[in-house]
């Protein structure tokens, strides 16, 4: 055999070689490795609702609008709330009346000689007093519930965020409890990752994780939790509260994916977040970064 023959054979059998430890490498980090290309950026969405009903008569914010807490947000019209705290204060200003009269003819009757006022007669002043006061005490609570009810009439931001789907116009008639506006809170991003079941073993809640949004921007963060549950799609419960069980058994069973919550610690500047953006999820589990960190102790 000549030597060039022997080359050729022994660069074959590297390339061979580099190809089979090529392909062992991407096995081991597709199927090993906790990464997910499913991932998605969560936030908090609060529903806004006003405490009393009325129409809509001022809107100062806009689809899209990034508020401050405490910035309004709408204005029920008070006219009707302002007539029900007149209505109050007047009942309140009947029953302190009511309380002074009681309690001056207890006060007189206390004074009188037990010859010309009974025992019983000023019993009952004293418990006409109690009665009084208890009216008076009602007033005063019907008062601030009125009271109450104007200052809801006015509906401010409960966080910092950003208006979504603006639906509501001023002209707008708004039921009380019910949601009109809503906004994402800009505090509270995180993202979803989910991760196939054979991954879990190699995950753990405090792992490192570099999030890649698709539009190239990438963040850090660490796992927060892992879910403990989801929906049996395959085993539903029928109607007579009984498990209905599906008849048919598909031979390739896909690997179901579990949600596993990613919280964000560091952001890029000027990026953009948004609920509902997809990313790639790359995890660190904790023992490897600590191989990691002991072998650049031992350097």
């Amino acid at each position: 055999m000549s030597v060039k023959s022997i080359f050729r054979f022994l660069v074959t059998l590297l390339i061979f070689a580099a190809a089979i430890l090529l392909a062992r490498t991407l096995w081991q980090r597709y199927m090993e490795s906790p990464w997910t290309r499913d991932g998605r950026v969560r936030a908090e969405v609060i529903n806004i609702a006003p405490d009393v009903s009325g129409q809509v008569v001022e809107l100062p914010v806009h689809d899209n609008q990034q508020v401050r807490k405490g910035d309004l947000l709408m204005q029920i019209d008070p006219a009707h709330y302002q007539l029900a705290l007149q209505q109050a204060d007047a009942a309140v200003q009947v029953r302190k009346a009511e309380l002074d009269m009681r309690r001056a003819q207890a006060h007189r009757r206390a004074d009188m000689d037990s010859l010309v006022v009974s025992r019983e007669s000023r019993e009952d002043a004293d418990s006409a007093v109690a009665a009084a006061a208890a009216q008076y005490q009602v007033a005063v609570a019907q008062r601030d519930a009125a009271k109450l009810n104007l200052d809801r009439t006015k509906v401010f931001a409960p966080v910092d965020g950003y208006i979504t789907n603006l639906n509501v116009r001023r002209g707008d008639f708004a039921s009380a409890g019910a949601a009109k506006i809503a906004i994402i809170d800009s505090h509270s991003f995180w993202v979803y990752g989910y991760f196939e079941e054979t991954k879990l073993p190699y995950l753990a809640v405090g792992d490192k994780a570099t999030i890649q949004l698709i539009n190239g921007a990438t963040l850090r963060g660490h796992v927060d939790s892992i879910s403990r549950g989801i929906y049996d799609r395959d085993n539903p419960q029928s109607r007579e509260l009984l498990a209905d069980v599906n008849p048919t058994f598909n031979w390739v069973r896909l690997a179901q994916r579990i949600p596993v919550h990613i919280q964000i610690d560091e952001v890029p500047k000027g990026v953009l977040l948004a609920a509902g953006l997809t990313c790639t999820v790359v995890l660190e589990p904790a023992s490897q970064a600590r191989s990691q960190a002991d072998k650049q102790e031992k350097k």
